[in-house]
């Protein structure tokens, strides 16, 4: 039997650089509020989101990730050729083929970098940077970079009062690379695909599509579609994220509380050791509980970009990170607790060290 060389990666790994890219168009909740019947004041007490950005038609899930990867890149002090794998989680990049990542690669100038896509939803940072940490340690990238990017206005039902408030766009980046010591932590993952109709897409796109190209002659839909979602003029809803907002609320609060000191207690920390807690940017409510459920010492600081950038599912915690060590609330060498949480519902979780 031959003998398989051993790997020589690096003996650990860490965040070196973030960067953020958020789009130009500001969207306060009165324009939230043409289309449904709410108020500003339910929104912000319900979720806490004041604005989100949506992004323009040039604001593209690639454009947007290479705009926050060129800041990244910058902030770990490397060039982009050094870069040997890009790792995207999306779920709003509609073409199924090929991976975004390999078009972000390409027009960074990394130099023939593996890239590929993945879809954990609001766990999908988590999820990239544990792969990222992996192929560091083993030898296969020296450097990896890391991108949560989503377009969530393309999946938002602005007359669902539930969740029309809710979503914004954005992209957020990490450059991880090889460290002495360690600097990213055990992580605490998973999924419980028996609760995965709690957040979901409102129709397939394989429904979707086939009763879009099936009409009569006066346009109207043919076939079944008493399950499928239409809208004042009886047009099939463009597809849409959807939940059960109490159901996700519960789950959140109690049991990703609890993932969250299982990523504290592999790493050999107690909440005291924290400097900052960045959790998945869903909702305010679910923030100031896991804070409350956890007991974190008022020393920690909160990342809550929620506020004004919404939930932008896989890009909330690479831009809620890069914004507070832009503001000065974070600074490099802190120590944070990240999770990740939503569709599946998978969540991520682990300690890692801010650049």
């Amino acid at each position: 039997m031959s003998k398989i060389k051993a790997p020589k990666g690096a003996p650990y790994a860490r965040i070196l650089g973030v960067g953020g890219y958020r789009p130009v168009r500001v969207v306060p909740n009165e324009v939230i509020l043409e289309k449904i019947d709410s108020s500003d004041e339910w929104i912000r007490s319900r979720s806490g989101i004041q604005t989100r950005h949506w992004a323009n038609d040039d604001e593209t899930v690639a454009a947007m990730s290479i705009e926050a990867s060129g800041k990244a890149i910058a902030d770990a002090g490397i060039n982009a050729d050094q870069i040997g794998a890009v790792v995207v989680s999306t779920v709003s990049h509609f073409s199924q083929t090929p991976a975004v990542a390999t078009e972000i690669a390409d027009k960074l100038g990394t130099n023939k970098a593996a890239a590929f896509d993945i879809s954990a939803g609001c766990a999908g940072f988590g999820y990239g940077l544990t792969l990222a940490k992996g192929m560091v340690v083993e030898g296969s990238a020296e450097y990896v970079l890391v991108i949560g990017v989503e377009r969530l206005s393309d999946l938002t039902d602005l007359e669902d009062r539930a969740t029309a408030f809710l979503f914004g766009d954005g992209a957020g980046a990490v450059v991880v690379g090889p460290s002495q010591e360690p600097h990213i932590g055990p992580t605490v993952w998973g999924s419980e695909g028996d609760k995965s109709g709690t957040i979901k897409q409102t129709v397939p796109w394989d429904r979707f599509l086939a009763q879009s190209r099936i009409r009569s002659s006066e346009g109207t839909p043919t076939g079944d579609v008493s399950e499928l979602p239409l809208d004042s003029k009886g047009e099939i809803k463009f597809p849409a994220i959807t939940q059960e907002g109490q159901a996700v609320f519960r789950w959140a609060v109690f049991e990703m509380a609890k993932i969250a000191k299982e990523a504290l207690d592999v790493a050999g920390l107690s909440p005291d050791d924290l400097d900052v807690f960045i959790p998945h940017q869903a909702n305010e409510r679910i923030i100031d509980s896991m804070v409350k459920t956890l007991k974190l010492p008022e020393h920690v600081m909160v990342a809550r970009d929620v506020r004004t950038t919404g939930n932008t599912s896989a890009a909330s915690i690479p831009l809620a990170m890069e914004r507070l060590l832009a503001t000065g609330e974070a600074k490099s060498g802190d120590t944070a607790l990240v999770i990740g949480f939503g569709a599946g519902l998978a969540y991520a979780a682990t300690v890692v060290t801010l650049p």
